[in-house]
């Protein structure tokens, strides 16, 4: 694999077919790249354009036999205008202080993300997961990192992990307090992301994969404009949740 504007190749590995964990009776295979590979975030910033993500240090792409469901979602930030939901949601949590903390271990979060996941994700795989496991899951040594939370009156309700590129932001992963799901942390965590974007001159916020037919993504198609990244290598944008995929005129 090239990556844009690197002076070398990157190999890829892919996994053997699986069952998909998002749709039914479809088979999964996913594309990573080399471990040992030299990473940064110059590196990353032109992985993310090309439609991969990372979980921990590994950096991956679905590449499933037959189907094409999952597509990189990303918000061009300067053109993200917010819908009534999303207003109503800065209003609803105008009572919480966010704060940019660096990236690092902090058991008061390892905590919350094990209330987030036993709740959220019983019995998903994730509910076990030890402090070590915690780290190597939202964490990279090579990747430029940091964590946004927010905070009533100084109670932690939730953490946004977001890496930073170049041109992009990258929303990795958020968790928040079960009991305070209906202020719509996740909802405000992206809001927040967007802005931040903003305030850093990025040009985009990445949201990871997206699939159409997966309930529990639907959420990210609400953030428009966005752009997906098409199975021919294009990204193509769509302007509302309902209008189909289009070039930039």
């Amino acid at each position: 694999m090239t990556v844009a504007n690197q002076p070398h190749q990157i190999a890829i590995y892919a996994t053997q077919p699986h069952d998909c964990p998002y749709l039914a009776e479809r088979t999964a295979r996913t594309a990573f790249i080399d471990p040992r590979a030299p990473l940064g975030p110059a590196v990353y910033d032109a992985l993310l354009g090309q439609g991969l993500r990372r979980s921990g240090s590994h950096v991956y792409r679905p590449i499933c036999p037959a189907c094409s469901a999952c597509r990189s979602l990303r918000i061009p930030v300067a053109r993200f205008r917010p819908r009534r939901r999303h207003r109503r949601s800065w209003r609803r949590n105008s009572d919480l202080a966010m704060a940019r903390v660096p990236a690092r271990f902090d058991p008061d979060h390892y905590r919350l993300f094990q209330r987030y996941v036993r709740a959220r994700h019983p019995h998903g795989g994730m509910d076990g997961t030890t402090a070590d496991e915690y780290r190597r899951f939202l964490f990279a040594d090579w990747c430029d990192t940091e964590l946004l939370e927010f905070r009533l009156d100084g109670e932690l309700l939730a953490v946004a992990v977001t890496d930073r590129t170049p041109t992009a932001l990258s929303a990795v992963y958020t968790f928040f307090e079960p009991r305070a799901q209906d202020r719509g942390l996740g909802t405000l965590a992206i809001l927040a992301q967007i802005e931040l974007a903003r305030a850093l001159g990025r040009n985009w916020l990445y949201l990871g994969y997206w699939i159409a037919e997966c309930a529990s993504m639907r959420y990210k198609a609400e953030f428009t404009p966005h752009e997906v990244f098409t199975p021919d290598n294009q990204w193509t944008v769509v302007d509302s949740p309902k209008d189909p995929p289009h070039q930039y005129e």
